[in-house]
């Protein structure tokens, strides 16, 4: 039986991290992009990536960051890999020396090989919805899922708005190398929208255990 992998995408509190940690996730995920309220700075990534058990990846995802945002980061923070969401070209992605995942937004008339063809050596190749409002991911929307290319060179990522309620269904229809999420493990406010950058204990281990359902 093959084992899907998870990422909890856009910790921001250590608590959050090793909830997903116990809870059996594979890979956390730290957001560099000033953009989005789940921006962590470097100093406090650091302590976060730090606090996480062994064997758990840690990703920092970056958005059209310039080569000296991306090297000062890495100079103090201990990333395993590296996640580029905006429209980095291939020669920037691989130019740190750090294994790379490239995200792509699917849009409704985009062609998906020829967009992803050029980058024949990232670690993974992350598909999500279009950016709303113009956030490039954790915007909780999916997008048509039979969109996807039926071979990939790279192993496929699968994001945009999953949770427990469908990412089993997710699985068992495209049967990703990976599943990430991230306001779908959110806490909730009074009006029932996800808080950004604060993990749900109980929405996390839903999720895992929806996964790991969807692989028996």
């Amino acid at each position: 039986m093959r084992r899907t992998r998870i990422k909890i995408c856009g910790i921001t509190r250590i608590e959050d991290g090793l909830a997903a940690a116990h809870c059996g996730a594979d890979a956390i995920g730290l957001n560099f992009w000033p953009g989005t309220p789940r921006v962590v700075a470097p100093a406090h990534a650091r302590e976060l990536a730090r606090a996480m058990p062994p064997f758990v990846t840690i990703v920092g995802l970056f958005v059209d960051a310039t080569r000296e945002e991306v090297s000062d980061v890495l100079d103090a923070v201990p990333l395993d890999l590296l996640q580029f969401h905006g429209h980095e070209p291939p020669d920037f992605c691989r130019s740190f020396g750090r294994p790379y995942l490239k995200a792509i937004a699917v849009g409704a008339s985009d062609d998906l090989l020829e967009s992803v063809s050029p980058y024949d050596d990232a670690f993974g190749l992350l598909f999500d919805a279009p950016p709303l409002d113009g956030r490039p991911g954790g915007t909780g929307r999916t997008f048509d899922w039979g969109r996807l290319p039926a071979t990939l060179h790279r192993p496929l990522v699968l994001s945009g708005g999953l949770d427990a309620g469908n990412v089993a269904n997710a699985i068992r229809r495209v049967r990703p190398w990976a599943v990430d999420v991230s306001s779908g493990v959110e806490a909730r406010d009074a009006n029932d929208r996800p808080r950004a950058g604060i993990k749900d204990a109980a929405r996390i281990a839903a999720f895992v255990e929806e996964v790991r359902h969807a692989d028996v």
